[in-house]
C-alpha cells in the first residue's frame, strides 16, 4: 500500500455532516464545533443556501450565533449590530455613515457547505477546494424503497474511540446484551479484510451477526470517519448499520448513526413509521449508553499505553474478531493521524455529566424537544384537568357519564405516571445498563 504523502492528516480538510436539515432552525442561527473550531449555521434566505462561518464576529469577537437573522436576511451581530450576508462581507456596520471597509477584515471566515441524504455537510478546509472531493454518502439508500431511522448525539469520548467501537463486531451480544444484543448468540468470529488503502478498508464476516442466522455482513471503512455494515437478513429485510463520526473537540465527538432496511414486505415500514421520532430516540440513547460510561475510560487507558502507536503493545488481540479493530488503528498510524495531534484528553467527566440526554441530544433534536415541551405542557396542567374531572364526577348525575368520567381520569393518571418517566428520559439516562440485570 501506498501512502496517501499530499496529506499527512486526512482528517483535515474533510467534508462532515453537522446536522440533520430537520433538525435545523430556518429563522435563527445554530452553534456547532467542527474540528476545535466554533461555528454558526444559518440559512440564507436571499441566496437559500445554509451557511457556515466561524462563530467569532472580526469586530470585537462575539459569538455570531447568539445573535439572529436580521429583516434583510442577514446574520447580525448581537454585540453592536454589524451584519452580515452569504458570502461573509460586513453588510452592515452601524457606527459610522462611512463606506463599509471592504477587505478580509471586515469580513466572517466562510466554510463550503453541501446537503445530502438530509444531512448537512461543512467542509473543513479551503472552500476553494470544497469541490475537489465528493460528499461521503452511502450511495445505495438513494435507491428507491429504502425506510430510514436515524439519531444523532454528542458523545464524551474522541470520534477514533466511536470508529473502533462501531467496527467490533464482537462486542454487540455482551455490551448490547437485553438491548439490541443477545449474549446467547455470541461464537467465534472469523473476519476477512477484503481491501485496504489509504482512503479506507472493506471486510466480510462471512458466517454474520447471531451464528448465521442473518447471513453474511460486509463492512466499509471510509476514510476518515464514516463506516457502515450492510447485510441481507433471510425473509425480513437488507439492513444497513452507517455510523458518521463527526469530531468536535478532544475527546468529543457527534455520532450520526442511520439505520436503512429494505423490507421485503413493505407492511413492516408502515407499521414502523407509526412509532414518534422521540420515542424511537430515547431507545437509541439507552443504546448507546450501554458502553458510554467505559469508553470514556477506555480511550484514556489507552492514551495512558500510548496511543494508537501501542495498541498491539497494550491490548492482547489474539482473534480474528479484532481484524477490523487492527485494520482501524493501521489506517490512523499510517495515513490518517489522529484528528487531534496536538492534544491530550481532557479530564474524566462524572457519571452524571457522562449520561447527559438533555444537552447532548434533546436540546438540539426538534422531534424530541418538541416531545419535551408537549409532556412538561401536560404535567403543567394536569392537576387542573383532575380537579375538573373531579368536579365533573361528583356533580354528574348521569351514571353512564360518571363512568367515562373516572376512566379518562384514570387514563390520564396512568398516561402522566408514563409522561414523568418520558421527561426524565429525555433529560438523563440512569446509568444501569440493561445487560446487568440478566
Amino acid at each position: 500500500m501506498t501512502a496517501n504523502t499530499s496529506n499527512p492528516s486526512q482528517w483535515q480538510h474533510q467534508w462532515y455532516p453537522v446536522a440533520y436539515l430537520r433538525d435545523l432552525e430556518l429563522k435563527k442561527p445554530t452553534r456547532f464545533q467542527l474540528l476545535g473550531e466554533p461555528l454558526v449555521l444559518w440559512f440564507d434566505r436571499i441566496q437559500n443556501h445554509w451557511r457556515a462561518f466561524s462563530d467569532r464576529c472580526p469586530h470585537r469577537l462575539a459569538s455570531l450565533s447568539e445573535g439572529r437573522l436580521n429583516n434583510s436576511g442577514e446574520l447580525e451581530c448581537p454585540y453592536h449590530g454589524w451584519s452580515f450576508s452569504g458570502d461573509g462581507n460586513c453588510a452592515n456596520l452601524p457606527q459610522t455613515l462611512s463606506p463599509i471597509p471592504k477587505n478580509i477584515r471586515s469580513s466572517c471566515k466562510t466554510f463550503a457547505t453541501a446537503s445530502g441524504q438530509g444531512l448537512l455537510f461543512v467542509f473543513t478546509g479551503d472552500a476553494s477546494n470544497a469541490n475537489d472531493q465528493s460528499l461521503p454518502l452511502v450511495p445505495v439508500i438513494d435507491e428507491p424503497g429504502w425506510f430510514l431511522q436515524d439519531t444523532f448525539r454528542d458523545l464524551p469520548y474522541d470520534s477514533t474511540t466511536l470508529l473502533e467501537n462501531v467496527l467490533d463486531v464482537s462486542h454487540v451480544p455482551f455490551t448490547h446484551h437485553a438491548t439490541v444484543g443477545k449474549r446467547t448468540n455470541a461464537g467465534p468470529v472469523e473476519l476477512k479484510l477484503l481491501t485496504e488503502t489509504w482512503q479506507g478498508f472493506t471486510g466480510l464476516w462471512q458466517e454474520g451477526p447471531r451464528q448465521g442466522k442473518l447471513g453474511p455482513q460486509f463492512t466499509t471503512f471510509k476514510a476518515p470517519a464514516l463506516m457502515w455494515h450492510d447485510l441481507t437478513a433471510r425473509g425480513f429485510a437488507r439492513i444497513l448499520t452507517v455510523v458518521y463520526a463527526t469530531p468536535t473537540a478532544p475527546g468529543e465527538c457527534r455520532i450520526f448513526a442511520r439505520f436503512p432496511f429494505l423490507f421485503e414486505k413493505p407492511l413492516t415500514a408502515k407499521l414502523l413509521a407509526l412509532r414518534p421520532q422521540w420515542l424511537q430516540h430515547i431507545g437509541n440513547n439507552l443504546v448507546l449508553e450501554d458502553d458510554q460510561i467505559f469508553l470514556h475510560y477506555q480511550e484514556r487507558n489507552l492514551e495512558a499505553s500510548g496511543g494508537s502507536a501501542e495498541l498491539i503493545k497494550a491490548c492482547f488481540l489474539p482473534t480474528s474478531a479484532d481484524k477490523y479493530v487492527i485494520a482501524f488503528h493501521n489506517w490512523l498510524n499510517n495515513y490518517g493521524g489522529v484528528p487531534f495531534p496536538k492534544s491530550k484528553l481532557p479530564p474524566e467527566a462524572n457519571r452524571s455529566a457522562l449520561l447527559d440526554r438533555y444537552n447532548s441530544h434533546t436540546l438540539s433534536c426538534k422531534s424530541c424537544s418538541s416531545a419535551l415541551k408537549r409532556l412538561e405542557t401536560f404535567e403543567t396542567w394536569l392537576p387542573w384537568i383532575l380537579l375538573t374531572l373531579l368536579f365533573g364526577f361528583v356533580f354528574n348525575q348521569n351514571p353512564s357519564q360518571k363512568i367515562l368520567i373516572f376512566m379518562f381520569a384514570l387514563f390520564t393518571a396512568l398516561f402522566s405516571q408514563k409522561a414523568k418517566s418520558w421527561i426524565k428520559q429525555l433529560k438523563q439516562g440512569n446509568g444501569i445498563p440493561p445487560r446487568n440485570f440478566n
